[in-house]
């Protein structure tokens, strides 16, 4: 299958032991980008999460820039009186009551200075082994949604790049039969005017030069090349995988043919037709900038 290098998806669960600590959260984005490009973004007391996500993140995913935030969404309740820390509050106060017979002036702390003080809450022990299975284990689910999200929207641009793909052949298969009238008729036409610049009927002379022309102007190369081209952008698609790279340079390739087919066309039935399969290439191209 085809995937895309947009996508996002989350996980959560309560933290170890039992979760008094809070939620711990996963979110994974990623937008296209020409290599694997990793950003964490992760809260201090959860950075030793970052090997084990980094590791399981490669493993899953080859391209794309791609943006992890992990943080910890605290429970919003009332501390309780059994959680806060006798001890620092007691150095606390000491620390107060120095402060006020040194500087009368001051203004005593208030609650939400007290609650503020470091040591003052006491907050559950975090089990460190606990918290880094968890969080692998929500990174793998959100790795599963992930893939899965750009698996869908990769199906979505095959299509596209198929359509256009067959409408490419179809435009090639009505051209095909019209280069052989394109060069008759435009050797006529040069014939004609060749006789009038060389001032005599000199047939040595014309057919040598119309049948340098003719190797100049005939595209049937470029369209056998064109088709294989085709040929070999069906293939990608169904073979799936990390196609983007070999899809693009293949975009490139198909633009160059049609490139060469304009300029060597002999007739506007021959232009039109490479004008429409470079417009087709272009929007083949812009989906393949989508894909992993």
């Amino acid at each position: 299958m085809i995937h895309s290098m947009t996508g996002y998806a989350a996980a959560a669960a309560p933290l170890p032991p039992d979760g008094a600590r809070g939620t711990l959260a996963i979110e994974l984005r990623s937008v296209n980008a020409r290599f694997l490009d990793l950003q964490f973004r992760i809260a201090e007391d959860l950075r030793g999460l970052e090997p084990v996500l980094r590791e399981l993140i490669g493993a899953r995913v080859s391209r794309g820039k791609l943006d992890c935030r992990v943080y910890l969404n605290e429970n919003a309740q009332v501390l309780a009186v059994d959680r806060l820390n006798p001890e620092a509050l007691e150095r606390l106060k000491a620390l107060a009551a120095q402060v006020q017979k040194a500087l009368p002036q001051a203004t005593p702390l208030r609650v939400a200075d007290v609650l503020r003080w470091p040591g003052v809450v006491a907050e559950p022990k975090a089990d460190e082994d606990a918290t880094r299975a968890l969080a692998a284990d929500l990174c793998r689910k959100a790795l599963d949604e992930l893939v899965a999200s750009r698996m869908r929207e990769g199906a979505k641009l095959a299509a596209a790049i198929a359509e256009r793909v067959a409408a490419m052949r179809r435009r090639i298969d009505q051209a095909a039969p019209l280069v052989p009238q394109s060069i008759a008729a435009y050797q006529a036409k040069l014939s004609e005017k060749l006789r009038e610049a060389l001032g005599s009927n000199d047939d040595d002379r014309v057919r040598t030069e119309l049948a340098i022309f003719a190797a100049k102007v005939d595209v049937d190369e470029e369209l056998t090349r064109l088709r294989t081209h085709l040929d070999e952008v069906d293939r990608n698609l169904k073979k799936g995988g990390s196609a983007g790279k070999r899809l693009d340079f293949i975009a490139q390739e198909l633009n160059r043919e049609a490139n060469t087919l304009a300029s060597k066309s002999a007739s506007p039935e021959i232009t039109d037709c490479a004008l429409e399969l470079k417009l087709l290439i272009e929007q083949i191209r812009e989906q393949v900038q989508n894909i992993e």
